[in-house]
């Protein structure tokens, strides 16, 4: 096997965007070790997964000794783990050999890293120094490392679910202006019509991930109608396209505070410079402060979303709006117009249809919406039957 170009290797397995302490620390020395790896058939990509949950137990069991030396050691092992980490997938890009069990693998084995180093880090210090806070900072830790995972998550979810929508709307919409079209135009000899080809929904997003030193403005001029769903947040924030710009020229995402330099700061920062509780402190604090920052643009992301989609509906919008048939005297109204008016015969029919007619043999005196409820002679004969003195005596039965 001849020798790997490392440039060649860095273009095709390093992200295009990636955390910074990704790009500074990690990549240049994974792809190096990468090259040496892929050499070899038996290492793959669960294999250095595997590797990689090891070394990082082994910096559990470091951290949880608690001296200065095995702290050392601990978060150089765990730089360590992280490195194996991300060379699992590099080593799966550049060989064509990943799978879906892998990706679920590196993922659960990543939570189980973070859980083990943060108790035995905190626990550690707790048997050391007694100090209570320890416990407290590794509650912190393993919460805010689930809830920003889950978080993104269930926003990559949503942010599916809205492109699938758009798309479905899109492609309906063009179905009935070409339905439409079709009835006003001439067809070819045989009279059929040609099949109208499928619209292609182009996003923003997926336009700046594929070239990251574009504006987003240039990008919309050169491809025509591009769906964009974070108009709101460029708009209100105008400085952050220059910033990201300048950010992506590195290959650096603006999200400068996320999952993983939450964790290189609290097992490897933190353990180095000897300030464990402070460290975790301002890692949680400026986490949190980036979570609730992609939370707003989130948001503002849904209100595009909504008014995109009212743009595109073929019907009017009944969103706010209480529909007639359920306020107070509306069956009434209906009633006394019987036969007046087609559109409340159709009203009543979609009425029945909505809420069925229940068995006759569930009540045998009711009478169904929206007709007038009529008693029956069973229940007035009933009636009479509650008179009489001995009603009571027999709790409610008559011998």
């Amino acid at each position: 096997m001849g020798k790997l170009s490392l440039r060649a290797v860095q273009k095709l397995t390093c992200k295009k965007r990636d955390a910074w302490w990704t790009v500074l620390l990690v990549d240049p020395v994974a792809t190096r070790m990468l090259i040496g790896m892929a050499k070899f058939k038996f290492i793959t990509p669960n294999r250095v997964t595997w590797s990689a949950l090891f070394v990082g137990l082994g910096s559990a069991y470091y951290f949880l000794k608690g001296d200065t030396w095995s702290l050392v050691i601990g978060a150089a092992l765990y730089h360590l783990s992280f490195i194996l980490d991300c060379i699992d997938g590099k080593l799966a890009r550049l060989k064509g050999n990943g799978t879906v069990f892998g990706g679920w693998l590196d993922y659960v084995f990543d939570r189980i890293r973070v859980l083990f180093c943060a108790l035995a880090l905190m626990g550690g210090q707790y048997l050391r120094t007694h100090n209570e806070l320890y416990l407290l900072a590794a509650l912190a830790v393993v919460f805010l490392d689930m809830l920003r995972y889950v978080d993104a998550l269930q926003i990559y979810k949503m942010r599916m679910s809205m492109r699938l929508k758009i798309e479905k709307v899109t492609q309906e919409r063009k179905a009935l202006e070409d339905e439409l079209a079709e009835q006003r135009a001439v067809t070819d000899a045989w009279n059929t019509p040609v099949a109208p080809e499928p619209p292609k929904v182009v996003f923003i997003e997926d336009l700046l991930r594929e070239n990251p030193g574009v504006e987003a403005e240039v990008l919309k001029q050169q491809s025509g109608d591009v769906v964009d769903l974070h108009a709101q947040f460029r708009h209100r924030f105008p400085w952050y396209t220059r910033f990201r710009q300048a950010l992506l020229r590195s290959r650096i995402r603006p999200h400068l505070i996320s999952g993983i330099e939450f964790q290189m700061f609290i097992f490897i920062v933190a353990p180095l410079i000897g300030e464990i509780l402070w460290t975790t402190a301002v890692s949680a604090a400026a986490l949190g402060l980036f979570e609730l920052v992609i939370m707003y643009k989130f948001w503002l992301s849904t209100r595009d979303f909504t008014r995109l989609m009212d743009k595109l509906a073929t019907a009017p919008s009944n969103a706010g709006v209480i529909a007639e048939h359920l306020h107070r005297g509306r069956h009434r109204r209906a009633g006394e117009a019987d036969g007046a008016d087609d559109a409340a015969e159709e009203q009543r029919a979609v009425l029945v249809q909505q809420f069925p007619l229940p068995e006759r043999d569930d009540d045998l005196g009711f009478q169904p919406y929206p007709q007038p409820y009529v008693p029956h002679a069973q229940d007035i004969e009933t009636q009479q039957l509650r008179t009489l003195p001995y009603w009571a005596e027999s709790e409610g039965s008559v011998r």
